[in-house]
């Protein structure tokens, strides 16, 4: 599995563009014969426009993460999918408009042509609609009747109060409901500024961490000798990754503080991709619960992660776990495999501290990477490692709806170029490797209109600024999304983490 250079580039070689149309200005001169002077006339000329559309969609031939903005446009669409490098504008991303920026309202700067209510026939809004009697205006000659006319009862204690009621928490402050439809949501036009690595560190075997990149590992191009591999190899011997809390986001600033990296008026989220992933994927994945925290300091909103409660694994489920975990072995190199794969440490992790922008929001998050490789001439960049289960005519449509969409967004918020999925059987053996590109991801489920991400993008803005725009400085919130899974909610938080708070006196 060969990367040459050509292909290594995940956004492009252009800029961001957008089309023009040509402007066209026609005269019209009427002269008079005699005098040439005393009539002349011109029309004005035509009015131009421009359109930009938002990131384009994709199609390639396999499953997996990362890559450009989507839309359900054309040819336009594509271009938006290309951050800007360099051009006519050469204002700064991270230069000094943070004055403006803090003042973000809790909805977005960026203009949503609302499209216009679809009308039916069958929505009737009350009126004279059917014929009861008690219908207002309606004259029968009889009366008012013997019965008293039916009128506004008080409501029955507690009811409605089931299932699948929205009676609100104590700790409520906001929500931000899903009023956008797909469609309004995909002619936004949100700018990604492409990723770039401002930092790194290494978690060792025992859980020391050092700031350099000491475990990151190097793909092994020729992972397709592995095909037919067991992937239960050294189960037996697995260490399973520790629940950290907040000591995982800790060590993410520590590192950030370790580089000097200028928080205060230059960054307005600091968090784990992990909580963007999320966040982006709740635009068309609306069935699965998650939360986060919220704790604003000086400017710096930090998104703390949080795992909710899950239900004891079964040994099935732990071993569908570690064939992730084996099968990343297989796919780096190891001059230690040669006696078979054993005692796998998945506390063992490489962080990338990636910054970038998504819309007018300047984020620093950190991500965990599964490898890298580098180009003819040297460049560095990195793989991202998936498994997945075989796909057959019952699965292919919900791994191209949900699991591409989930790598898409991994992959495409870190710049991550290549994705390579190992699949497997149900017994645990790997049957085949593909290698996808991120922006060809999502080609791949555009004619099926699965699902465009550019509404991610545009869907993104508007939470982070409703989030930024709502919380409130030396305040702590939860963000969580839960059923009935039609908002989303900021509830009061009791404090903040002891990661965050000390992280914030050093400064």
């Amino acid at each position: 599995m060969d990367f040459p250079i050509q292909d290594e580039d995940l956004f492009g070689d252009g800029d961001y563009s957008q089309d023009e149309d040509d402007q066209d200005s026609n005269s019209h001169n009427r002269n008079n014969a005699n005098n040439d002077d005393a009539h002349n006339s011109s029309a004005s000329p035509s009015s131009s426009s421009s359109s930009s559309s938002s990131s384009s969609s994709a199609s390639g031939s396999g499953g997996g993460g990362g890559g450009e903005g989507s839309s359900s446009g054309g040819e336009e669409e594509e271009e938006v999918e290309k951050p800007p490098r360099s051009g006519s504008d050469e204002r700064d991303l991270f230069g000094s408009d943070n004055d403006d920026y803090v003042k973000t309202p809790a909805t977005s700067r960026f203009a949503v042509p609302i499209l216009p209510p679809i009308q039916t026939m069958n929505n009737h809004r009350g009126g004279n609609f059917g014929r009861g009697r008690w219908q207002p205006g309606y004259q029968n000659g009889r009366g008012g009747g013997l019965l008293p006319r039916p009128g506004p009862y008080h409501q029955r204690q507690n009811y409605g109060y089931g299932r699948f009621s929205q009676r609100q928490d104590e700790r409520f402050v906001s929500e931000l409901k899903f009023l956008k439809t797909e469609e309004t949501l995909s002619r936004k036009h949100v700018p990604f500024q492409e990723p770039c690595e401002v930092a790194c560190y290494s978690r060792v075997d025992g859980g020391d961490v050092y700031f350099d990149d000491r475990s990151l590992r190097l793909f092994k191009r020729l992972i397709t000798e592995d095909v037919g591999a067991d992937l239960n190899e050294g189960f037996d011997t697995f260490i399973e990754k520790r629940d950290l809390g907040s000591q995982g986001y800790g060590d993410l600033l520590a590192c950030i503080r370790n580089k000097n990296i200028p928080l205060q008026n230059h960054i307005h989220f600091v968090t784990f991709r992990n909580n963007l992933n999320k966040i982006l994927a709740t635009a068309y994945i609306r069935h699965e619960a998650w939360e986060m925290g919220v704790h604003k300091r000086n400017g710096v909103v930090y998104l703390d992660v949080h795992k909710l409660p899950e239900r004891p694994q079964s040994e099935l489920d732990r071993r569908r776990c570690y064939w992730g975990y084996c099968f990343e072995n297989l796919a780096t190199e190891d001059s230690t495999r040669d006696d078979g794969i054993h005692h796998i440490d998945a506390n063992v992790e490489f962080c990338s501290v990636i910054k970038t922008k998504l819309g007018a929001h300047r984020i620093l998050m950190g991500a965990e990477m599964d490898c890298c490789d580098s180009t003819d001439d040297g460049r560095r960049f990195y793989v991202e490692l998936k498994t997945s289960r075989e796909l057959d005519y019952h699965t292919e449509e919900r791994f191209e709806r949900e699991k591409l969409l989930k790598f898409w967004i991994q992959s495409f918020l870190a710049g991550v170029p290549y994705i390579v999925v190992g699949f497997r059987d149900d017994s645990g053996r790997l049957v085949r490797t593909e290698r996808l590109r991120t922006k060809d991801i999502t080609h791949r489920v555009k004619m099926k209109n699965y699902w465009q991400g550019g509404v991610c993008l545009a869907y993104a803005d508007e939470v982070l600024c409703w989030l930024y725009g709502t919380v409130k400085e030396n305040e702590d919130y939860i963000l969580q999304f839960s059923p009935p899974f039609n908002r989303l909610e900021l509830l009061k938080a009791p404090s903040c983490p002891d990661a965050i708070a000390s992280h914030v006196d050093q400064l």
